[in-house]
């Protein structure tokens, strides 16, 4: 007998059950999910509340960075312009790029995935609603950080990239580049913790019979993005925090007399950087992927080679990161294995490609706007490609770096491979935002408008590149050969603005004259249109059965019927709380019942206390700093201080199963959602491992004559890591065990456990001075970031010993165990190897 089966034999029944049989849901049902109204609509968790808040943020952003590309442009329009003076025109050209990259494509991804996936895997909502609604005000409030910085005229102007040593202290004296590296930070908490939503819920909480190989091809374009987000950011942030630390505290990560390396700083963050632009691109892909067929009116062709090139991007896209960097004197083996890398990504996105293509050529395809958009991600987005493959050559690249043809090539990419399929997608899904349908005459001037001026705008810079013009220059002389052609691309730029604007117009035209949407306005075969336009606010009455890809065309019986009147699991279960169905994440089959939160302000005020705490280092108040996090911490605490639901069974509707709600199980989603945090939290412990060994590697000199760390201490860390690792595992079994008493003598044992961790790994580096080398600072670096982890794995073991015993769990109800349980045994092996790595630099020394 399985740990699992085990522990569902003695459930007892859901005393709080008070559901009828199986038949409409009464108003009780509806006002359980209502959206509250007023001021209270910010406690709002829904994921359609939450997505339509991460699209109409990062449209207004879209407008903002548009804006200051129009600046850019009018500034380039003739030679010796005035209009900007250089050091303006450093700050808007490098905050067009930051909300270009950080607060535009992203969130707008984010957006769609947070309103769609419940609706298209057939769940009444995301499987954590906290955790997106958190996510949002970590990214709202990051970006207003970034724009504030124009209130203070401390725009940051180092480019979207931040190199250094221009954005250190030493030639950035000003807060500009603190606003960006604290924003931006504070900004990327939106993302990461998005990645580790969408790969619980996608896995999680799929209808009944959704397998793996039946999940709509968008979903599979997520997924990958979601892991690829969990080990693409973390460098960046890593790379952030070591920046900021160097301004505010004065390591010297990236001093060159030192033993640090400006170099250092691009590694970290084209670790990022590039895995970005497959990031942006692929989600882009997969809602082509999922509109083709729909105007097509035939499935996707090849749904399997465009999952296995979807997956494999993901993997090839982090092996490519130094093409950015051929120009910086690297070793030529190097420029060979990474121009090697960068040519082969181009065979994954050509199957994409051939799947669109053969796709098309299976019928006719109705010529709507959204595919109009389609047509022209394809033709834009292969021309950015073969560029690509163009500067993946080194000698070419080498000619070509830091011209206007990267420029262009870069945004053929971006605005090809995302923009256009965004706009699509925009008007696709518009019925699911506002009911109504966008009108068709106004959206085929909005496509012409944005391709015959996006072409016009950057195919020109191909030229000026060619032509030998760098980027990054406020002017330029007359008699280049540059004259016409910028004149032309910032004509184009006028164009595709006025596409854009256009597009406004016809979105607030629409909200009052639109023609209301019907259900499943396009005839698309995947479940958001299962509902008329707009689906209440828990999705599905009942979550229906699947049993294909294409289920509205191929299960007739689901549109054949009124959509308050279909079949399927959960219709009988109106308990006054909100509940979907949890799958095996490979199977589809039901697996547990997940109760969801209802409205709360814990989201909000836990963001606004971490809003504060960045906020206030800006301003040098760490009172107020303290503060900040205080609320944070409380915030914290209310979320997870709460009765737990897991160890009851109730009807599923499906028959006569009989499913646990909130199930302990290393399948159920919260203990993916523990997985891919610590996902997350091992790429940034692996980026500041790689921090310390490329500095190592490149200033030897330093790491020998760097004083070591303390051999005793070290060793015993070494060895309590692997105590605390014993102890997860001894959290893991108690998970499934009815006997509370032993499990609150496990979770003090983990606190005292991981105390004692840290106070051994402070004690081995303690005589270290951080500020004698960037090698010694890493040092430092590694023990505040495991201490971090500590801290948390002390609090969290203290607060469910706590919560036991004032009798806030009761036996069978162990979940938290099987979460802290994962977490401890990373935090453990990240201490361990900290010890280890102290012990070697010391003997290498």
């Amino acid at each position: 007998m399985t740990e699992r089966q085990a522990y569902v034999v003695d459930l007892p029944e859901d005393e709080s059950y008070s559901g009828s049989a199986k038949g409409e849901p009464g108003k009780s049902f509806e006002r359980i999910w209502d959206a509250p109204q007023g001021v209270r609509h910010l406690s709002s968790v829904s994921h359609r509340v939450v997505g339509k808040r991460f699209l109409v943020t990062g449209f207004v952003f879209f407008l903002i960075a548009g804006f200051l590309a129009l600046l850019v442009r009018t500034q380039l329009i003739v030679p010796d312009n005035t209009f900007l003076d250089s050091e303006t025109y450093n700050q808007v050209f490098t905050m067009h790029g930051t909300i270009m990259m950080f607060l535009f494509a992203i969130p707008m991804l984010e957006g769609f995935a947070v309103h769609l996936i419940p609706l298209m895997v057939g769940a009444r909502d995301l499987v954590f609603p906290r955790l997106g609604a958190f996510g949002y005000y970590c990214y709202l409030f990051g970006g207003i950080i970034v724009l504030s910085s124009f209130l203070f005229d401390a725009a940051p102007a180092g480019g979207w990239f931040m190199y250094v040593p221009l954005s250190t202290s030493t030639y950035t004296q000003d807060l500009s580049a603190d606003f960006w590296l604290i924003g931006i930070t504070f900004a990327e908490i939106a993302s990461v913790t998005a990645a580790v939503e969408i790969i619980a819920a996608i896995l999680c909480t799929r209808a009944p019979g959704m397998s793996l190989a039946k999940m709509p091809i968008l979903m599979w374009y997520l997924l990958v993005t979601a892991f690829m987000i969990a080990v693409g950011f973390p460098p960046l942030i890593i790379g952030s925090i070591l920046l900021e630390a160097e301004r505010l505290l004065g390591l010297p990560f990236f001093e060159v007399a030192l033993g640090g390396d400006p170099l250092l700083w691009q590694h970290l963050f084209w670790l990022f950087g590039h895995p970005e632009v497959y990031i942006i691109f692929l989600p882009a892909a997969g809602m082509v992927a999922t509109m083709l067929p729909t105007f097509v009116g035939k499935p996707l062709f090849g749904y399997g080679f465009a999952v296995a090139a979807v997956v494999s991007m993901g993997f090839l896209s982090f092996g490519l990161w130094a093409h950015h960097m051929f120009a910086t004197g690297l070793p030529v083996m190097s420029l060979t294995l990474f121009s090697a890398a960068s040519t082969m990504v181009a065979i994954p996105t050509g199957v994409q490609i051939f799947c669109f293509l053969a796709t098309l050529a299976e019928g006719r395809p109705r010529m709507s706007v959204p595919m109009l958009f389609i047509l022209g991600f394809l033709f834009i987005f292969v021309l950015g490609g073969l560029t690509g493959v163009m500067v993946a050559a080194v000698p070419f690249n080498l000619q070509a770096h830091d011209s206007y043809f990267v420029v262009a090539h870069l945004h053929y990419v971006l605005i090809g491979g995302f923009v256009f399929p965004m706009f699509g997608a925009l008007y696709y899904w518009m019925p699911q935002f506002t009911g109504r349908m966008m009108s068709e005459t106004l959206g085929r001037w909005v496509f012409w408008l944005m391709f015959i001026g996006f072409n016009l705008a950057f195919f020109m810079m191909h030229l000026t590149g060619l032509r030998g013009m760098p980027r990054r220059i406020a002017s330029y002389p007359e008699g280049l050969g540059w004259d016409r052609l910028n004149m032309l691309s910032t004509l184009g730029s006028y164009i595709l603005a006025a596409g854009v604007l256009l597009f406004v117009f016809d979105f607030f035209r629409h909200r009052r004259h639109g023609t209301q949407a019907p259900r499943n306005p396009w005839g698309a075969a995947t479940l958001e249109w299962l509902y008329p336009p707009i689906p209440p606010g828990f999705n599905f009455h009942a979550i229906p059965e699947i049993r294909s890809r294409e289920p509205l065309w191929d299960q007739p019986e689901l549109m054949d019927r009124p959509a308050p009147e279909i079949d399927g699991a959960l219709r009988p279960c109106t308990d006054h709380r909100r509940e979907t169905m949890g799958n095996d994440p490979i199977t589809g089959a039901p697996l547990q019942i997940v109760r969801l939160p209802h409205p709360t302000w814990v989201p909000l005020i836990t963001a606004f206390g971490l809003a504060l705490g960045f906020g206030a280092t800006l301003a040098s108040l760490y009172w107020l700093v303290a503060v900040g996090f205080a609320i944070a911490l409380a915030g914290f605490t209310a979320w997870v201080w709460e009765p737990s639901d897991s160890g009851v069974l109730r009807d599923s509707g499906l028959g006569d199963l009989r499913l646990p709600v909130n199930v302990v199980d290393p399948r159920s989603h919260l203990h993916f959602a523990v997985v891919g945090t610590m996902m997350i939290s091992a790429a940034l412990f692996a980026s500041l491992l790689f921090a310390g060994l490329y500095l190592w590697n490149t200033q030897p000199h330093w790491a020998e004559t760097t004083p070591p760390a303390a051999p005793l201490e070290a060793g015993l860390a070494l060895g309590v890591s692997i105590v605390v690792f014993l102890l997860g595992l001894a959290s893991h079994r108690a998970a499934f065990t009815a006997k509370v008493t032993p499990v609150i003598v496990i979770d003090l044992g983990l606190a005292l456990g991981s105390a004692a961790l840290g106070a051994l790994l402070f004690m081995s580096i303690r005589t270290v001075d951080p500020y004698g080398s960037a090698y010694a600072a890493v040092g430092w670096a590694l023990f505040a970031f495991v201490a971090g982890y500590l801290a948390v794995a002390i609090y969290w073991s203290l607060v469910n010993a706590l919560r036991k015993a004032v009798g806030a769990v009761k036996p069978g109800q162990m979940l938290p165990n099987l979460l802290i349980a994962t977490y401890a045994k990373v935090v453990a092996i990240m201490g361990g190897m900290t010890a280890a790595a102290y012990l070697l630099a010391g003997g290498a020394a």
